[in-house]
């Protein structure tokens, strides 16, 4: 049984709570009167009532609870909030803390204060009903369920003296991405890392249903915990108002505190790492919209899912729903906490921390702040001899950066961090075993390969767990880079969508300070899972992207080795972004310098000169890629113009970065503008872009451009199986001859010496592609010729 807590910390809870319940239930309801220093009436109910207060006092409950237990032992604590609108609360209890007020300078805890912000709340201009950048100690844009506990995990890597408590809702739980979330406690490290405590906050009811959680038994659920690695702690409460809801909840966080210290202590004062730690975590069981309407219209509200969102929604035109919301206000008896300024009175604020104790005020909530440049190693010691453009020197994208990334990681031990599902040697990353392992903490066998505790490598089958744990991690000030299947990137576009509101929107927020971009690489291409198949061939993530928030979103695409280097470096670089490198894992022809490769990132797109020194000056054809497997195919088709029709000029543009086509609909501050784009592209000569993703997505880059109808565009058109490289090329119209044929179509148009040559020309290229495809079926691999070009 739960130790009794001295009467005087009871009043404080009873204080402190109906204070924030009532800022949090006015929050939804009042625009005047906010106080009720008068007597309430209808004209003072908003005419737009919005918001939920189902889940506010149960946030409101473990605020306080984690205030009076920071005011005991002085932990530096951040407060992740992860049920569904639940800002009344965390908005109610920052205001409590005064935090609000150092960002707000309108939010003084005082009358005017107070009513300032119970008026704003889902008022234009104000707070909306989930947690944002404007809210103090965010760091999760709450409006989309799942991601909180991973998130929460993210931050406390490699912070050790941080403890976050992450307030896990029932029906949030039941999400795939919380799911596997619970999971992030075998990969955190009590030596070198914080701690989460996890609070699943059962109160019962979604929208209109009960949830999975809160329909399992004590005896389920430990189990299903321990199941996880937990330590777990029940606590039910009839009512959180009650002396033993208090004792209960009290004594399970103290347990819980003790247990993490003791945890922090044996790992740190051992030289042996400390596997398997058995983290606590709280299943808080309480009614939902607990304090607030208990009936109304013959039915249950608290307790129910009815008090989920607004329990009332009428009270300005029906009466007797107008006493029941006065009745509710009312109850909390707000004057009494109040001097005559509005000021909350001393005995409210008794164990409410002060300073950097505050959790809204925690230093790593505000990730800017804590946020150092990288390190990184000089570019030159990973270069790419190019002792000849093309295919006689061959080098993999991602293995050149494997090296550059194994000293970045060995030059910031401690703020940079590798995510990837289980794919980082299938992604020809070896090289960072060199200098690291795979994080793991709980027990492996002996001969398993680069598995450790201090691995900063993170390996885990779930791409919604790696993005939320480099959320976390970016949000509270370090670095890192989230290294993919390109097919499989979409499973987490939905969260990246998330994320990218809270950037955009922390642009808005002055003390906002800038954070490290949030980097993808994604490889393993489409146009290389032949080998797997349709399921593998994917490129929609970088359609995603580009759809959303152009000005701070960036998309590349690397040629060679050599441009990956210096797109990688600059990625690294940038902060308040988010970058995304598409790039092949198989060797492929080198075609730049380092130095060719710096100046064409300056402005993301360059006229390769030396393919065609006469076709760069005066072209017949302008041929375009985008993708290093694109570029090979384009360069490809080139020589084999030269070798069929040496007259034909032609004018080679490589478009490292996609966003430099910003452009028509889709303007982005690097884009090229109409007089270099005439400049790059001509005025009036015919356009063959070759693509690495759907057409559509050029489409639109170039939509509403006077010059939109000279191109040409070739790409991925959704035609894919398990078959040889090349064959992809060739289903998608992608290959070099579909190139060649198209170019020579074209050019015959205007030239009559070509136009004699095409008929027969265009023949044998579709008997090439036809002989081709007899040979693959009959040998099971590309023709030899395919591979075996040269450029000269």
């Amino acid at each position: 049984m739960a130790k009794k807590l001295p009467k005087p910390v009871l009043t404080w809870f009873d204080k402190y709570l109906r204070y924030v319940n009532y800022i949090g239930a006015a929050q939804l309801y009042l625009k005047e009167n906010c106080l009720l220093t008068d007597e309430l009436k209808p004209e003072h109910i908003k005419e737009r009532i919005l918001g939920h207060w189902g889940t506010v006092p149960g946030l409101s409950f473990i605020y306080a609870h984690v205030n009076y237990l920071i005011s005991k032992h002085k932990p530096s604590m951040m407060y992740i909030a992860g049920p569904g609108h639940g800002a009344p609360a965390v908005i109610a209890n920052l205001f409590a803390e005064n935090t609000l007020a150092e960002y707000y300078p309108q939010l003084k805890r005082d009358k005017k204060g107070t009513a300032e912000l119970i008026r704003m709340f889902s008022w234009p201009g104000g707070f909306p009903s989930h947690t944002n950048p404007g809210t103090p100690g965010a760091i999760l844009e709450g409006g989309e369920l799942g991601y909180s506990l991973a998130t929460s995990f993210g931050a406390v890597m490699d912070n050790p003296e941080l403890i976050v408590t992450c307030v896990v809702g029932d029906g949030e739980a039941e999400t795939g991405p919380l799911a596997t979330a619970w999971h992030g406690n075998k990969f955190l490290n009590p030596k070198t890392s914080g701690a989460v405590l996890p609070i699943l906050h059962a109160n019962g009811y979604k929208i209109t249903g009960p949830t999975i959680f809160a329909t399992m038994s004590d005896e389920e659920l430990t189990h299903l915990f321990k199941g996880y690695g937990y330590e777990p702690m029940i606590v039910s409460c009839e009512h959180i108002t009650s002396a033993k809801a208090h004792a209960d909840m009290n004594s399970a966080l103290e347990a819980a505190y003790k247990r993490i210290r003791a945890i922090q202590k044996k790992a740190r004062s051992s030289k042996k790492p400390y596997l398997k730690a058995r983290w606590p975590m709280i299943v808080l069981r309480s009614p939902k919209g607990d304090t607030g309407i208990e009936k109304a219209d013959g039915h249950k509200v608290a307790g129910l899912y009815h008090s989920h969102g607004i329990p009332i929604n009428d009270p300005r035109t029906n009466p007797g729903h107008f006493q029941l919301i006065k009745h509710w206000l009312e109850s909390y008896r707000f004057n009494e906490l109040v001097d005559a300024k509005g000021q909350p009175l001393p005995e409210v604020l008794k164990y409410v921390p002060k300073g950097s104790l505050r959790m809204g005020k925690n230093k790593h909530a505000n990730g800017g702040e804590m946020l150092k440049a990288l390190k990184l190693p000089p570019l030159k010691n990973y270069a790419v001899a190019l002792k000849k453009r093309g295919p006689a020197t061959m080098g993999s994208n991602t293995a050149v950066s494997a090296k550059m990334l194994r000293d970045v990681i060995k030059l910031n031990p401690k703020n940079f961090r590798f995510m990837c599902p289980d794919e980082t040697e299938s992604n020809k990353f070896m090289d960072l075993f060199q200098v690291t392992d795979r994080a793991y903490m709980w027990p492996v066998h002996p001969y398993d390969e680069n598995v450790g505790p201090n691995g900063r490598v993170m390996e885990v089958l779930s791409e919604h767990n790696l993005q939320g744990w480099l959320q976390g991690y970016l949000l509270t000030g370090r670095h890192g880079i989230f290294v993919t299947y390109e097919a499989f990137a979409t499973i987490v576009a939905s969260m990246v969508d998330q994320y990218a509101k809270f950037l955009k929107q922390s642009g808005k927020v002055k003390w906002r300070k800038p954070v490290a971009s949030l980097n993808y690489l994604l490889t393993s291409v489409g146009w290389r899972q032949e080998h797997n198949g349709f399921s593998h061939q994917n490129p929609s993530f970088v359609s995603n992207v580009l759809e959303k928030h152009g000005n701070f979103c960036s998309v590349y695409f690397p040629a060679d080795a050599n441009s990956m280097l210096v797109i990688m470096e600059d990625c690294l670089k940038r902060t308040n972004g988010i970058n995304v490198i598409v790039a092949g894992k198989n060797p492929l022809p080198q075609w730049l310098t380092l130095e060719e490769a710096r100046e064409e990132l300056k402005t993301g797109i360059g006229v390769w000169k030396w393919v065609d020194p006469a076709g760069t000056k005066d072209p017949d054809i302008v041929m375009a890629a985008t993708g290093d497997a694109l570029v090979q195919e384009s360069m490809a088709a080139i020589q084999l113009l030269k070798e069929v029709i040496p007259e034909l000029k032609t004018r080679f543009v490589n478009v490292s970065e996609l966003t430099a086509l910003g452009i028509g609909d889709e303007r982005h501050p690097l884009g090229i503008g109409n007089e270099k784009f005439e400049e790059i592209f001509t005025t009036d000569k015919p356009i063959i872009y070759n693509f690495h993703g759907y057409t559509g997505v050029i489409k639109k880059l170039i939509f509403g451009h006077k010059h939109a109808e000279r191109f040409s565009i070739h790409g991925y058109n959704e035609e894919g199986t398990t078959t040889t490289p090349f064959e992809m090329m060739v289903l998608n119209k992608a290959s070099r001859y579909h190139l060649a044929m198209e170019a020579i179509e074209k050019a015959a148009k205007t030239n009559s010496a070509i136009a004699k040559k095409a008929p027969a020309l265009i023949k044998h290229f579709e008997k090439i592609i036809a002989d081709h495809e007899i040979y693959i079926h009959k040998f099971g691999k590309d023709n030899p010729e395919v591979d075996n070009w040269q450029w000269k």
